[in-house]
């Protein structure tokens, strides 16, 4: 049997996005363009001015609840048993991936708010110039647990047996210089 028929085949552990918490102001920003349109609409005389009233909505809505929610869902995380797959972008993709085998630190730094909803920014640290970021990840905790799972169960066996027999040593006895 090869060692890619032996393989087990990858499965998803998580399919992670940032934390919901970052549409609650662009929520807020529609509702409250909303209403003002809804109060202003209508109480001019001129028709053009109610025609910008209803414009000016429209593009603050574009730009303060449109645009967030479109960064937000072009931003994924998929954890799977062989690697990490990061997505962004929405017009313009950008795919980065990470595999377990190849060995990592990871680092939860969370501010007090994160800290409250049990999420935090997970830095996976690959001795490259700069950490890869997953930001604001519910759970940070729990995805860090499970990173240090998956990076262990992937060892790779080569690199594990060649550590095993560096620090198990030689069997033959030297004595000044032979053997």
């Amino acid at each position: 049997m090869s060692t890619t028929e032996s393989r087990v085949p990858e499965a998803v552990v998580a399919r992670l996005r940032p934390h919901g918490r970052a549409l609650i102001w662009p929520s807020l920003a529609v509702i409250l363009i909303l209403a003002a349109t809804g109060y202003f609409y209508g109480s001019f005389a001129e028709m053009w001015q109610n025609l910008v009233v209803l414009g000016s909505a429209l593009v603050l809505g574009i730009l303060l609840w449109l645009l967030p929610l479109l960064a937000w869902l072009g931003r994924h995380y998929t954890i799977t048993t062989r690697r990490i797959v990061l997505r962004s972008g929405f017009f313009v993709r950008v795919r980065q991936e990470l595999l377990h085998s190849r060995g990592y630190d990871v680092t939860v730094r969370q501010n007090a708010i994160q800290s409250v909803f049990r999420s935090g920014d997970v830095l996976i640290n690959t001795g490259l110039d700069k950490p890869i970021v997953l930001r604001d990840v519910p759970g940070a905790d729990l995805v860090q647990e499970a990173l240090h799972d998956l990076m262990e169960l992937s060892q790779n066996p080569v690199a594990a047996r060649r550590q095993q027999e560096q620090s198990a040593g030689s069997d033959e006895t030297t004595a000044w210089g032979y053997r």
